[in-house]
């Protein structure tokens, strides 16, 4: 029994030496890891890394379900009934009717006249003479060069005229003076049927003035200029 007893210490003495041993050892072990991690604890941190790319797109959503209809709205004014017109492009139309040296010495009447074809009902008519006028008297005198078309001036809106007036009463002027002068009589006229049309230049009177000695185209180029516009809306 003795002997038995003796066994057990002894055993109980080496596995208490063993264990005390390893308890040892491994708080060695530890203390190298502290030691390491506050050797290397202070280092600095390293660049950052390059982004990544960026990831496919996703795929589409499921389609949502339909929205309610939407309120009737409110009943519009009953609308007019319009025909569409098709207009052709604007052709250009004019005609120059030239004379050299008229020399043409009337006070009063038609003094010449251009024709021409007018293309649309709705169109207006620019004119324009250009020659040499002159008018000279012993008196005060007037005189009045006028645009007509078929025989009749223009009403819409106005004559197309130009006048020249003349005070030969000054005691500073003498009935010698006899000035010849290029001049030019300008104007639109609205509401000339289509077709052909006559469009003379006339010399006359001015109102109640008395007329002079008149000339028109002296010694020069006389022309008329007759050209179609459109009406401006």
């Amino acid at each position: 029994m003795g002997h038995f007893n003796t066994q057990i210490l002894l055993i109980s003495c080496l596995l208490f030496t063993c264990y005390e041993a390893e308890k040892i050892k491994t708080r060695g072990l530890r203390q190298k890891d502290v030691d390491y991690i506050e050797k290397y604890s202070g280092c600095l941190q390293g660049p950052a890394g390059t982004p990544g790319r960026d990831g496919n797109p996703g795929a589409n959503g499921i389609p949502g379900t339909p929205g309610l209809p939407g309120r009737d709205g409110v009943k519009g004014q009953k609308g007019e009934c319009v025909s569409e017109r098709f207009e052709e492009p604007w052709k250009p139309n004019y005609k120059q009717c030239a004379w050299n040296a008229l020399n043409y010495g009337i006070d009063l009447g038609k003094i010449t006249e251009c024709t021409f074809t007018k293309q649309y009902a709705d169109s207006a008519l620019r004119v324009l003479f250009s020659g040499s006028l002159r008018l000279k008297c012993k008196n005060a005198c007037c005189q009045r060069w006028y645009f007509t078309f078929n025989g009749a001036e223009c009403t819409a809106p106005l004559p197309v005229e130009s006048i020249i007036y003349l005070d030969q009463g000054s005691p500073e002027l003498n009935s010698t003076i006899n000035i010849h002068r290029t001049t030019s009589v300008e104007g639109l006229c609205e509401g000339v049927r289509k077709g052909l049309v006559d469009v003379a230049v006339w010399v006359g009177t001015c109102g109640d003035y008395p007329h002079g000695d008149a000339s028109t185209g002296w010694n020069s180029v006389s022309r008329i200029i007759i050209e179609e516009l459109p009406l401006s809306s």
